[in-house]
């Protein structure tokens, strides 16, 4: 297992945010970007997004909380062995929870290796 701190890996999530093409992240609407160190209690999980993807939002989507993209640092910690390791973690597991607010489904995300 490699470690970072808290801090460390928001950095890590945010740098990865940037490498999402500018044009898809100005089509994120209503969504938030969290982290925390451990997914819910039975949860084997390195993200969520928890919301309603922008492909099922009709006219009375209106005044909604934000969507919400968890990223957990330390299932993704655990999995790496170095520094190289957790950014690649990290990037792949934000585009994925990403890739869910614009309503890709986890089968097309496996086939395109970001599972």
């Amino acid at each position: 297992m490699f470690s970072v701190t808290l801090e460390e890996f928001e950095d890590l999530v945010g740098e990865a945010l940037d490498t999402v093409p500018e044009g898809l992240m100005r089509l994120a609407d209503n969504v938030v970007v969290l982290v925390e160190d451990n997914p819910p209690p039975g949860r084997h999980i390195r993200g969520l997004y928890r919301g309603v993807p922008r492909t099922k939002r009709g006219h009375n989507y209106v005044g909604m909380l934000p969507d919400t993209i968890h990223i957990y640092r330390n299932p993704i910690m655990r999995m790496s062995s170095s520094a190289e390791d957790i950014v690649e973690q990290v990037r792949i597991v934000v585009v994925h929870e990403i890739a869910h607010h614009f309503g890709i489904s986890d089968a097309r995300l496996h086939e395109l290796g970001y599972a």
